[in-house]
């Protein structure tokens, strides 16, 4: 039996090899590589000593943190609200749907929606409201992220909600325990794991976003994503992007230890 368990992790630990491990590799191998190919660590000492990639990688984290945050305060009140219907299930599925459409046709339907001629301009006309420039703003592009980025978050709190114990709730309640009372001390504590759960689901993918700041921000929106798709796109640096992508790993590591779930004991 314990040599059956061993072939089935065979395919785990080859995916985790080829596809996790080996592109990471590459990525802080090509750090250490100017454009002509000889060994240097001149990428890292620009990125570092250059005030134009310090403020894209605070540009990157507030971003991300913005949408974190707004996505986080829309998700808890719906995955809550959620845990109390008849069908839950089928409204979870309603809001997972969105997730099974490709990213680019949203982006492009945003493009619809935002623009002067745009849908929601129209709807404005109605209340004697000029057209406004709506696309290419910061606002339509927390618009756009905080929508694609909701299911990510809403998946893990419903889940954390749904296995909170009633009985905790109905003893919270006996106690003499008020509705807030028993959200801030027994609900929201209990939900936490699902809390650190969203947070990495939304936030780490929010550092590196490139194409909604293209087509949604149109480029008035710089973050350490765009950067890393200049480099190897155009400018064809790829030791200068790999410097880049080595700082997002490292970010992402961050916020993965900071938000991990912690083991009883602090260990």
């Amino acid at each position: 039996m314990k040599k059956y368990n061993t072939l089935l992790a065979v395919p785990y630990f080859l995916w985790l090899l080829f596809f996790v491990l080996a592109p990471v590799v590459l990525v802080i191998g090509y750090s250490f590589f100017d454009q002509s190919g000889h060994f240097t660590l001149a990428n890292y000492a620009e990125y570092f000593g250059s005030g134009k990639y310090l403020l894209m990688t605070f540009n990157s984290v507030w971003y991300a943190f913005l949408i974190t945050l707004i996505t986080l305060l829309i998700s808890y009140p719906t995955a809550y609200f959620l845990t109390k219907l008849k069908h839950k299930d089928l409204w979870l599925l309603l809001i997972i749907l969105p997730t099974w459409i490709n990213l680019l046709l949203k982006a492009y339907a945003f493009i619809g929606i935002f623009g002067v001629h745009g849908g929601l301009n129209s709807f404005l006309g109605f209340f004697g409201i000029l057209p406004k420039q709506l696309l290419f703003t910061d606002f339509s592009f927390l618009i756009v992220a905080v929508y694609i980025q909701l299911p990510f978050m809403i998946i893990p709190l419903f889940n954390a909600l749904e296995e909170l114990p009633p009985s905790f709730i109905a003893a919270s309640k006996d106690l003499g325990a008020n509705s807030t009372q028993t959200f801030f001390k027994v609900i929201f504590p209990l939900s936490l794991n699902g809390v650190k759960s969203g947070i990495q689901a939304v936030f780490i993918p929010s550092l590196s976003l490139f194409m909604l700041t293209r087509l949604i921000g149109g480029n008035r929106v710089i973050t350490l994503g765009t950067a890393i798709e200049e480099h190897f796109m155009v400018t064809q640096n790829w030791g200068k992007g790999a410097t880049i992508g080595v700082v997002l790993i490292i970010a992402m590591v961050i916020v993965m230890l900071f938000t991990g779930e912690k083991k009883a004991g602090g260990k």
